[in-house]
């Protein structure tokens, strides 16, 4: 959306800028009125606005679809303004119910403690370490006691919980709902209060927890934030949210050549939605590329483009330009530089059985279905006889275009 198309009141140059910055790719800001308030405020003050993103550790690891709001909370860090990188310790012993037809399963403190080492490591690949504010939501809600769970439960009444769309599906279909589950919401918009965070980001699904930090924050005397959600990232195959359970994710600390591969291997059409919400260049550029695209330019120089901006994000620059290189390798029916090696004894060895015994396929069976599909390759021959047994020496075994493996076999 251009600067000039919203509407707004009558501000300086720097806060429509920002506010530009603030909208792109998202699915809402609310209240928007309110936020230009805010910026305009912090521009005449010289005084940074608190922007707020919690995350719990329920996995290790992130992928790059987590990477969306982290993105948007770089875009506001390089404006000036105080980024708070909350860590839901506390939260997740709850588990949030958001998108959930049954009870979370609770993680114990010391998965909770392992996953939350990682978070902030991974995350700092995008965001700015040194311009990042670190919290753990337990340091206000574990003193909160008894006493004041009670309290803060006073603030907010059942039939306004029903309200939320996941909790009025189960109740519904005679599903369960935990009592503890009704706390989530609570105790992740008590976050706001004890943070005076001025704008919370979050994912679509969020968007009832995050319009009860506003209400909580009213409640206690504050003024309240505003909200910017985020829409949920397709994966690799365009249609269902990226996620590891899908199967069509990237993770951020997976293998550079892995991660550019992939970036490649989605559509032209997903490709642009993939600009708009990970990379960092300017909408105007972005928009100068897809007209060049429109206009004949093979949208491949687009899509590699892409592949080495994420790439360089989590491995660097030159880690980025070797994953191009190897990919060009592959297509080209060369041979990665770096590939797994392996040493078995007892040949020869059947090629069914050695697919297996290198990670190039899942059972035997599967190796004799690749090998008549013509996917398997033995030092860049395809392999035809399923009933191949290799002698003793060395080997490289590809699988497809992306699976290779150097195997050394021993009599």
């Amino acid at each position: 959306m251009k600067a000039e198309q919203i509407q707004m009141p009558a501000v300086t140059d720097t806060v429509a800028r920002a506010l530009q910055i603030s909208l792109r790719g998202v699915d809402e800001l609310l209240p928007q009125d309110e936020w230009v308030r805010k910026l305009a405020r912090s521009e005449a003050t010289g005084t940074p606005l608190r922007i707020k993103l919690g995350l719990d550790p329920t996995a290790p690891d992130i992928h790059v679809g987590h990477t969306v709001v982290l993105n948007k909370m770089r875009q506001l860090q390089d404006l000036g303004h105080t980024v708070i990188f909350l860590i839901g310790d506390f939260t997740t012993m709850i588990g949030d119910p958001s998108g959930r037809n049954t009870t979370r399963p609770a993680l114990t403190k010391e998965q909770i403690e392992a996953n939350a080492e990682t978070y902030y490591r991974q995350a700092s690949l995008v965001l700015d370490p040194a311009r990042t504010e670190i919290r753990y939501n337990s340091e206000w809600s574990d003193p909160l006691g008894a006493r004041g769970m009670i309290q803060l439960a006073a603030k907010y009444t059942v039939a306004r919980m029903m309200e939320r769309d996941d909790f009025n599906k189960r109740f519904k279909a005679g599903q369960s709902i935990s009592v503890h589950e009704f706390l989530y919401p609570l105790m992740q918009g008590y976050d706001s209060v004890a943070l005076k965070s001025d704008l919370e980001l979050g994912g679509t699904d969020q968007k009832f927890n995050l319009l009860m930090g506003r209400h909580l924050q009213q409640e206690y005397g504050q003024e309240p934030q505003c909200i910017l959600t985020m829409p949920l990232l397709e994966g690799l195959d365009g249609i269902d949210k990226m996620s590891k359970s899908k199967n069509n994710y990237i993770g951020i600390s997976e293998a550079p050549n892995s991660m550019f591969a992939k970036v490649l291997s989605i559509s032209d059409t997903l490709m642009w939605r993939w600009y708009t919400l990970l990379s960092f260049k300017s909408i105007e550029d972005i928009d100068k590329l897809k007209a060049e695209v429109e206009a004949g330019r093979n949208p491949k120089d687009a899509k590699v483009a892409l592949a080495k901006e994420i790439t360089s994000r989590f491995h660097g620059a030159q880690a980025a330009d070797a994953a191009e290189q190897d990919f060009i390798n592959r297509s080209k029916g060369g041979v990665p530089d770096e590939i797994p090696a392996f040493s078995f004894a007892g040949a020869p060895v059947g090629i069914a059985h050695l697919l297996k015994q290198a990670g190039l396929a899942s059972s035997t069976s599967e190796g004799n279905r690749l090998i008549d599909g013509g996917g398997v390759r033995v030092d860049q021959v395809v392999v035809s006889d399923k009933g191949l047994k290799l002698p003793a020496g060395t080997y490289v075994v590809q699988v497809g275009k992306r699976k290779f493996a150097r195997v050394t076999l021993a009599a």
